[in-house]
């Protein structure tokens, strides 16, 4: 086995947040959450995160916190407790919290329906100010997307749209359960961009089952013919014990390490060549979007959405598992919608878990998210805390796929691909027996 094929197949966290969600304990319950919203600060604005965790069926690839609804009557008792969750955290906050950006995730956001989703941004609304909101985005399922949702959003407010497109190779999609045309997702995109959205991500997945280089190869090229203004290319994350839809996927037609190296490849040279910057790890974006634009100007973040020009500290998190950074730690709600709905019916705050920042969190939180934005870090004063994780690295270093030279540690072009176990170096929460994250590229 090649030192490639080696790292490649590590398992390590795609550090959207360090520490990561695995690291969170019941050290961080409601009273702390509580204690920590009072301390944010009003004069600077904050991103909210809704998480709708339902969707009409769930896909055999997906590792989200989602469950299938087809019954009206639970999505009506979900959005009756996010409103109460809403108006509960705010009381909780300092006057007046005033919002940058929101973004819906799930799930299918849409699944509350233009009304739903209105009546929750009326409660913001009423409980916070939003007259500094910069951007409204909102993940969508394509097969969902007509003219009617598409105007809609508009009149609400929103002003970017992610849609879930995938792979648009039909044995690829019939091996993930999740069947959309390429012409479904052109209609969905068309009438977008008829509404007056025209800021659309695309998110799509390598390391399918039957995924090739030749069959992704047509999916980009589809791709870049509907020219989204960003692009998110994960890398399929196989967690059949943790996620039971996960076990109708057929193992053997997976891509291994030296495969997924290789479609990696392809993606990051094919979208360059087309005109797309390359964001970090797994990001694309047109010259002209504020991504892109960021990454330029060294502001690229990283956060629970992955690579954002979001400049806000503070995140608060509603819905069942959402995660809020707060200015004294991390604190994640109940992941179990029951769970959930009970204690916000209750007036109750639902956070579960979390974790509060220490100096040492907040120095390799910053190492590891430049890391993973820029692939470069100023070590400085974390020199002589870091000693031992950099000697873990010499391997890289003979390798050539790190630097390490005047205070500063650099990932060389070779090295880029195998980023988060670099990160992972200086982690102190991982271990080499740690195999709950997924496959390194």
């Amino acid at each position: 086995m090649t030192l490639a094929r080696h790292l490649a197949a590590a398992r390590v966290p795609r550090y959207t947040s360090y520490p990561t969600a695995a690291d969170f304990t019941s050290a961080v319950g409601p009273e702390q959450a509580a204690r920590w919203l009072g301390e944010i600060e009003s004069d600077e604005p904050i991103s909210v995160y809704l998480h709708v965790p339902y969707c009409r069926d769930i896909c055999h690839y997906c590792g989200c916190h989602a469950k299938a609804a087809r019954r009206e009557s639970v999505v009506d008792a979900f959005r009756t407790a996010l409103l109460a969750e809403i108006a509960l955290v705010a009381r909780h906050a300092k006057a007046p919290v005033r919002i940058g950006r929101i973004a819906w995730g799930g799930g299918t956001p849409s699944i509350l329906g233009l009304g739903g989703l209105a009546s929750i941004l009326s409660r913001l609304r009423e409980s916070f100010d939003m007259r500094l909101l910069a951007e409204h985005a909102i993940e969508l399922d394509p097969r969902t997307v007509d003219p009617g949702l598409a105007v809609g959003l508009a009149a609400l407010g929103v002003t970017r749209a992610s849609l879930g497109v995938q792979d648009l190779d039909p044995q690829v999609q019939e091996a993930i359960g999740r069947f959309q045309p390429q012409p479904q997702v052109r209609r969905a995109v068309d009438a977008l961009r008829a509404a007056g959205i025209g800021r659309l991500n695309f998110d799509l997945v390598y390391g399918l089952p039957h995924q090739t280089e030749a069959s992704l190869r047509r999916t980009l090229d589809a791709v870049v013919d509907l020219a989204p203004s960003r692009i998110a290319f994960y890398g399929y994350a196989h967690l059949p014990a943790r996620r039971a839809n996960q076990r109708l996927i057929d193992e053997e037609a997976l891509p291994g390490p030296q495969a997924r190296l290789r479609q990696a490849a392809l993606i990051g040279d094919t979208l360059e060549t087309a005109g797309f910057e390359r964001i970090g790890i797994d990001h694309f974006a047109r010259p002209d979007d504020p991504l892109a634009v960021a990454a330029r100007q060294g502001r690229l973040r990283r956060n629970f959405q992955g690579y954002t020009d979001d400049p806000h500290d503070v995140l608060i998190g509603f819905g069942p598992s959402a995660i809020s950074k707060l200015p004294g730690g991390f604190a994640q709600n109940a992941s179990d919608i029951g769970h959930w709905r009970a204690e916000v019916t209750a007036g109750k705050l639902a956070t579960r878990r979390g974790h509060g920042f220490t100096g040492d969190d907040r120095i390799r939180a910053r190492l590891i998210e430049s890391l993973m934005c820029i692939f470069l870090t100023e070590l400085g004063e974390a020199d002589l805390r870091i000693a031992d994780e950099l000697a873990l690295l010499r391997p890289f270093v003979m390798e050539g796929l790190i630097e390490l030279e005047r205070g500063q540690l650099r990932l060389t072009e070779n090295g880029r691909p195998f980023v988060r176990l670099v990160a992972a170096a200086f982690d102190r929460f991982r271990t080499e027996a740690d195999q709950t994250f997924s496959e390194a590229v």
